[in-house]
C-alpha cells in the first residue's frame, strides 16, 4: 500500500463484523475512525474471515455504508488462502466448496478449479453446501487431496441469527475422513502475518482491532501485535476472565477508540501496554 511522504510508524488491522458494522448497519463512529486514518495516512487493512465476497464486493458494501475505502484496504481469508496455496504449490488445482470470493481469489493466484483429482479440497463459507459436495470431497481427501479451510469459525452472524460457518462444514469432512484441515484465516499466523507485511509494518508497529477473543485477539497476542478489543460485537466484559490471554485495551467501540486516539494526538497510547496495577487487567477506555 503506497503512502505519500514518510509513512507513519504504526497501523491497524481491523476486523469488520461487530467492529465496523452489525448486519446492514454501520456501528456509530466507525466512519469517523476510518476517515481519520485516511486523512492522517495511517495504514490500515480490514481483515475478514468471510471468504464469500471478493475484495471489490466488500468495498462496495463498505462504501454503501458511508466509509471512504478502496480495494487496497481489504484483505480476506479467500485472498490469504489463495496466496498461501500459490506459495505451497504454484499452478495447482483445487476442488472448492465455497462462493465467488474464494473462486475469484484462487483464479487470480493461478489455480484451476476442478472436480476430479485436485491437489487440494478448499472449503469456505457458502449457502450452496450439500451432501453431494461432501461426498465428493470425502472421496478426494481419502484419495490424497489435502484439506484446506479458509477459516474455522463455527458460525456466521446474519440478520436472522446464526448460520453454520466454515468451521462447521469442515468439521463434517474432518470427522468423515479422519483428516485435520489446515486453516489459513484468523487466528492463523498465515493470514495475520501476510496482512502485516501488506502494510509494510513491523510486529510492534501493528495493532489488531477486533470484537472476538478467539480469533482477532488470540491471533494478535500470538503474533506479538498490540490488541484492542471492542465491545460492539459479541464479547462482553464479563467474558474476559475466562481467557488465559488479554487484550491490551478494551473499548466500547471505534468511536471511543477515536476519542482515545484524539487525546493522544492520534498516536497509539498503548506503548507500553496500558495494564492495571495487578499487571493483568487490560485498560478500559
Amino acid at each position: 500500500m503506497q503512502h505519500n511522504g514518510t509513512p507513519p510508524r504504526f497501523g491497524f488491522l481491523i476486523d469488520m463484523d461487530g467492529v465496523v458494522y452489525r448486519g446492514p448497519e454501520l456501528i456509530p463512529g466507525a466512519d469517523r475512525f476510518v476517515g481519520q486514518l485516511r486523512e492522517r495516512e495511517i495504514p490500515f487493512l480490514f481483515l475478514t474471515n468471510n471468504s464469500q465476497r471478493t475484495r471489490r464486493d466488500v468495498v462496495a458494501r463498505l462504501v454503501r455504508m458511508g466509509l471512504d475505502v478502496e480495494e487496497e484496504h481489504v484483505f480476506t481469508s479467500a485472498m490469504a488462502t489463495a496466496r498461501f496455496l500459490a506459495q505451497q504449490k504454484p499452478g495447482g488445482t483445487a476442488y472448492v466448496i465455497g462462493e465467488g470470493g474464494l473462486l475469484t481469489a484462487l483464479h487470480q493466484y493461478g489455480y484451476a478449479v476442478v472436480d476430479h483429482d485436485p491437489d487440494y479440497v478448499v472449503v469456505g463459507e457458502g449457502r450452496t453446501f450439500n451432501l453431494e459436495m461432501v461426498e465428493a470431497a470425502v472421496r478426494m481427501i481419502l484419495g490424497g487431496a489435502k484439506l484446506i479451510a479458509t477459516n474455522m469459525d463455527p458460525n456466521c452472524p446474519t440478520q436472522n441469527g446464526l448460520r453454520p460457518g466454515c468451521g462447521a462444514m469442515v468439521a463434517m469432512l474432518e470427522t468423515a475422513t479422519g483428516v485435520k484441515a489446515f486453516s489459513v484465516g484468523k487466528p492463523s499466523p498465515v493470514m495475520m502475518r501476510a496482512a502485516r507485511k501488506e502494510l509494510g509494518l513491523s510486529t510492534d508497529e501493528t495493532t489488531m482491532i477486533g470484537d472476538t477473543m478467539e480469533t482477532d485477539i488470540l491471533g494478535g497476542v500470538q503474533l506479538g501485535f498490540h490488541t484492542v478489543l471492542v465491545l460492539s460485537g459479541g464479547t462482553r466484559p464479563d467474558d474476559l476472565p475466562r481467557y488465559a490471554y488479554r487484550p491490551e485495551v478494551v473499548t466500547e467501540s471505534l468511536a471511543d477508540l477515536a476519542e482515545l486516539m484524539d487525546r493522544h494526538d492520534w498516536r497509539p497510547p498503548w506503548h507500553p501496554a496500558p495494564v492495571g496495577r495487578n499487571g493483568r487487567t487490560p485498560a478500559t477506555v
